[in-house]
């Protein structure tokens, strides 16, 4: 069997590892003429760190990321509404790792380009179109320039390019741009002095704006980490987003700056370390409804192309790996690609389509959404405002619609608190 993807992101990249481990030949196709360390911080969860582990990428991930310690829900204020371990400290067998996206993107190029060879990694390689029939699937590439720069022949054509698939616009030309919500997202990241445990998680705010902040790696100095913080904030009704050439493009403090004075976290001076960032970027917070089926023939969807997510709950890069694994298996064991395709869209779609609802609705942040709503100007008793299983079951049930809940005990206080994350394949990453 021979596999060829598009896009060498994190979706595609762990296709390729994935189909090289059971035996099945594959190539990959990026338009971008180099695969770069872009983006900044993200969350990978151990269900989907348990996919990278068994291939073999558990020390160079510790070698560049963080092992996640612990989450805080907090408000505007810094009053703590809820926290639990995270990862190999909540119990689990693998960690929960915050680690830059490139840096992890590096991590599986690097072991494709080991395994596989660079013969089989084409950049500066943009699909133009492709056709398929009862012998296999054939896709044409080419240059910046229009110039045609490949042609190729295989049993299976996996979309994994992305929010802007262009696999996906030619199975769905009548869909349209993807979906704003009205909110933007900036994102940055610089070296900053360590707080609390030093691999703590830190998500602060509420329906008005919402402030996240954890460690991502090492940085210069060994107190001071590459720390990455985020700032997301209503600022219209939504609807069609930004031009597509706007997407991550630089951010302005003139623009970010007057939301951030909302946050007040104790342990971290948030102004501070915002402003001594020397270029953070925007992101319109978009999605996509889900699509009745990723499966045409012999051609597929993979990761953001299949099911792009609001970055909530800790989910985008952790479900494109768990994608790579289950149709890596469903490849090895059907007797014909129709077969394998099929089995693969039917365990996948719906768990990542009713994620892709409940992050519409905040996700497990939806519990310092609540808080806001009864108690915006903040509480003397947490209690008081929302009891501990009302709480308790905001974050419990995104995590079992997720498919990574598990009970463990909160080490911060008396009463067992729900961790987001479980070992078994097939469930969710991202702020």
């Amino acid at each position: 069997m021979k596999v060829i993807i598009i896009g060498g992101g994190v979706g595609g990249l762990t296709t390729a590892l994935m189909l090289h481990a059971r035996g099945i030949d594959c190539e990959i196709f990026e338009q971008a003429d180099s695969v770069r360390e872009l983006g900044v911080g993200i969350n990978t969860l151990p269900h989907a760190i348990k996919e990278l582990a068994e291939l073999g990428l558990l020390p160079r991930l510790d070698a560049v990321g963080i092992r996640t310690h612990e989450l805080f829900y907090m408000n505007r204020d810094g009053q703590e509404i809820w926290r639990e371990p995270r990862g190999t400290d909540a119990g689990f067998e693998y960690p929960q790792f915050s680690i830059h996206r490139g840096r992890l993107q590096a991590v599986i190029y690097q072991a494709v380009r080991a395994r596989l060879g660079e013969s089989r990694i084409h950049t500066g390689h943009r699909l133009g179109a492709f056709a398929q029939d009862e012998a296999g699937v054939t896709a044409y590439f080419f240059g910046r320039d229009g110039s045609h720069r490949k042609t190729a022949h295989g049993d299976i054509l996996i979309g994994a390019d992305g929010i802007h698939s262009i696999v996906r616009e030619t199975l769905y030309p009548d869909e349209g741009p993807a979906r704003w919500n009205g909110s933007m997202l900036w994102r940055g990241a610089t070296d900053w002095p360590q707080f609390l445990t030093g691999r703590s998680m830190v998500i602060a705010g509420g329906m008005a704006g919402k402030l996240v902040i954890y460690p991502i790696g090492e940085g210069a100095r060994a107190d001071r980490p590459l720390t990455n913080w985020a700032v997301l904030v209503k600022v219209g009704d939504g609807g069609v987003p930004p031009k597509k050439e706007d997407w991550s493009r630089p951010g302005r403090f003139e623009d970010l700056m007057p939301h951030v004075q909302r946050f007040r976290i104790p342990f971290v001076d948030a102004k501070a370390l915002i402003e001594s960032t020397p270029e953070f970027w925007e992101y319109p917070m978009c999605d996509r409804d889900p699509l009745p089926r990723w499966s045409h023939g012999r051609v597929t969807l993979l990761g953001d192309a299949a099911h792009p997510m609001y970055p909530v709950g800790s989910n985008g890069a952790s479900q494109a790996i768990l994608d790579a694994r289950a149709l890596a298996d469903r490849l090895r064991e059907a007797e014909h690609p129709y077969q394998a395709l099929w089995a693969y869209e039917r365990e996948r779609l719906p768990m990542t389509a009713q994620i892709v609802h409940s992050n519409r609705s905040g996700g497990p942040e939806g519990v310092i959404d609540a808080v806001e709503a009864r108690a915006p100007d903040g509480f003397d008793n947490i209690d008081n405002v929302l009891s501990y299983e009302e709480r308790k079951a905001i974050v419990r049930g995104y995590a079992a619609k997720a498919g990574f809940a598990k009970e463990q005990v909160n080490r911060s206080g008396t009463q067992p608190a729900q961790t987001a994350q479980d070992n078994t394949p097939g469930k969710v990453a991202k702020i």
